[in-house]
């Protein structure tokens, strides 16, 4: 995950009420700064890393599956900068990777938090990320996840040079919108599922390897708990 120094970012913060007060006009320049300041931020609403990390459950099913030390950042109560998009071509078999949701072409959003589970064997995993994005840049992570299946029917895996067959489909009824991914291949004695659900401004990622279904039941048990955490803090702000 990106990180940014939180120097700068208290300098940068400190500094927005004085240039939109030398850019104020009028006689009133108590008030009006702020209420400015206010209607521009773009992270308004948003919720913090610190805030994202209470939404991701604490353990998993199976309980063999345990968290991975360091395996949990997030972006605390700072807000990042939102990261542009990438044109570029998707790379395949980041499918395969605990950073798929790159493949959107967003490198992440302005807050975030993960968590990682692993058997002691590392046999199965379970990884699962929320990233908070602004204005309307949720929809086009989304879109762009879509997008990477398309151009992604099959690949070949990294490790075990097998063909790898992608297959996505919509899956109604969860959070605002959210797709579902399955990697197959006959080499491979397990594939694994891959969701990814919005709510609101947040999406949320899964990645299972757990199970004999290709991780189907576990990832979605996993983005079902956050998705229902995160309605929960909509409901309450």
């Amino acid at each position: 995950m990106r990180v940014t120094s939180r120097f700068a970012k208290t300098l940068a913060v400190a500094a927005l009420p004085l240039a939109l007060a030398a850019c104020s006009t009028g006689t009133d320049s108590s008030a009006k700064p702020e209420k400015a300041a206010k209607a521009a931020d773009p992270n308004a609403g948003l919720l913090t890393g610190t805030q994202l990390k209470a939404a991701l459950p604490k353990s998993v099913t199976p309980a063999s599956l345990l968290p991975v030390k360091g395996g949990s950042p997030d972006s605390g109560d700072d807000f990042m900068d939102q990261s542009p998009r990438s044109t570029a071509k998707p790379k395949c078999s980041d499918f395969e990777s605990n950073a798929w949701p790159s493949l959107s072409g967003y490198q992440g959003g302005v807050s975030f938090a993960q968590g990682d589970f692993v058997n002691k064997a590392q046999t199965e995993e379970i990884a699962d990320e929320i990233d908070a994005f602004q204005g309307e840049t949720a929809k086009s992570v989304m879109k762009g996840i879509r997008d990477a299946v398309a151009a992604c029917p099959t690949f070949t895996d990294t490790d075990a040079h097998a063909q790898v067959k992608a297959e996505g489909h919509a899956a109604p009824g969860l959070g605002d919108e959210a797709y579902t991914i399955r990697l197959t291949s006959p080499r491979f004695e397990n594939g694994s599922t891959l969701v990814a659900a919005r709510v609101g401004n947040s999406v949320a990622t899964v990645m299972s390897t757990a199970g004999n279904d290709d991780g189907a039941a576990t990832a979605g048990a996993v983005i079902t708990h956050i998705v229902d955490a995160l309605k929960a803090k909509a409901a309450k702000s």
